[in-house]
């Protein structure tokens, strides 16, 4: 009579609490690891953007997904909630960029699950920065992930923003940042609109506004499609946790923003805003 095998070695070595540790030991295969140069085939995100709040942080989105000169999807998603106190947003090769959101969201909930007790926001942006480290060999390939990680630190009372580069490297912004296609130019309109201490409206004002100037000058960001309803995914963080603004709460911004860009295409001065990144 045959013994029935017992689980796998993975299941029973003593290790890390880290998920990604787990897979690659148990099936390596499944990790998000392309085989053979593509990045000229696949879809890639564009901009993000994220800024601190008085009390914790904005993420915003826009939802194009371009394949060379082409758009490859208008309502993409490029935010989500990493956890309950943090947002993830992706820019870079599409198809990839979700499977590693995926992969993180499980890598923190198995943490917690092992140990009792959630990461801490500065662990949160040092287990994503290995993840992006594991994975260089996709970046060498023209398969880049870009990821953007925004938190509320409980220690601190404070939003934080963390940008990284496809070799891992780790950055905390402190005030603003955006990544993508259109970030040089969304940038630009945050350095005008951005102020420090300003409240969660104001905060989805300029995210809202920077994501419009980015589509103004590049052409793979998506600007907002009022005929079809499609609006940029914009998402806040704090004390009370991520909050993701579904499309009845967004349009009336997006459309009394669309109306004041009639009368000023150029979007609001920077008479009154203060501080920079």
């Amino acid at each position: 009579m045959t013994a029935t095998p017992g689980l796998p070695g993975a299941f029973r070595a003593a290790g890390s609490a880290s998920f990604v540790d787990f897979l690659a030991a148990l099936h390596p295969d499944r990790l998000p690891m392309p085989s053979e140069p593509a990045g000229g085939l696949a879809p890639h995100g564009t901009t993000i953007v994220a800024l601190r709040t008085d009390g914790g942080a904005v993420m915003a989105g826009d939802r194009r997904a371009t394949m060379g000169n082409l758009i490859a999807q208008n309502d993409i998603e490029k935010v989500f909630a990493a956890d309950d106190h943090s947002l993830i947003g992706i820019a870079g090769t599409a198809g990839l960029a979700v499977e590693l959101v995926r992969l993180y969201q499980v890598e923190l909930e198995h943490y917690e699950k092992i140990e009792g007790l959630p990461l801490s926001l500065d662990g949160k942006a040092n287990r994503l920065a290995t993840m992006l480290r594991g994975n260089l060999g996709m970046a060498m390939q023209g398969l880049a992930v870009v990821p953007l990680l925004a938190g509320y630190d409980e220690a601190r009372d404070a939003g934080r923003i963390f940008s990284y580069d496809v070799t891992g490297g780790r950055y905390e912004e402190h005030d603003f940042y955006a990544v993508g296609s259109g970030s040089v130019f969304a940038r630009g309109s945050l350095k005008k609109l951005f102020r420090r201490g300003a409240g969660t409206d104001e905060g989805i004002r300029a995210a809202l506004e920077a994501l419009y100037d980015a589509a103004d000058d590049d052409s793979a960001t998506g600007g907002p499609d009022m005929a079809r309803g499609i609006y940029p995914v914009v998402a806040t963080v704090g004390r009370a946790g991520v909050r993701i603004l579904d499309d009845e709460e967004l349009e009336p911004r997006v459309r009394a923003m669309v109306e004041a860009r009639m009368a000023r295409p150029d979007g609001p001065s920077a008479s009154g805003a203060g501080g920079g990144s």
